[in-house]
């Protein structure tokens, strides 16, 4: 496996969590470890579908950014191979959710993740699965 950096929580605060998109959407990196991330975004109105609550893209969004922060906060440079997702509660205009990504297994090219979504009080928003490949 390829090494990101000596330093991989710098490379994962600092390149990772501030890649173009994230910067775009306004997602951020509010905690990072080794192979943990928590990423947050608040929910804005161009972000929100026909019934005035969160876009399932911009939910999605903010667990890929977790999962790739996560990941490559390993030491190692890691992309999404897959994220899967239940929506379990809507978020709202204003209300800022979180998205934390912890392993459930690292091995030598293929990670598993569990990605949980909240919002305001805790409510669980979205859970799911991710898998990241090791470069």
């Amino acid at each position: 496996m390829n090494q990101n950096t000596d330093d991989p929580i710098y490379y994962a605060t600092e390149v990772v969590a501030k890649d173009n998109m994230a910067q775009f959407l306004g997602i951020t990196a509010e905690e990072v470890k080794h192979g943990y991330a928590r990423c947050s975004i608040t929910i804005k109105p161009q972000f929100l579908n026909s019934l005035d609550r969160a876009h399932g893209t911009i939910i999605y969004a903010l667990m890929d950014q977790a999962l790739a922060v996560a990941s490559n906060s390993t030491g190692y440079n890691a992309m999404s191979l897959k994220v899967s997702i239940t929506y379990i509660a809507s978020a709202i205009d204003g209300e800022k959710i979180f998205a934390e990504a912890v392993p459930v297994k690292i091995g030598n090219k293929i990670s598993v993740w569990k990605i949980n979504v909240t919002g305001n009080d805790d409510k669980i928003i979205a859970s799911g699965e991710g898998l990241a490949y090791h470069k």
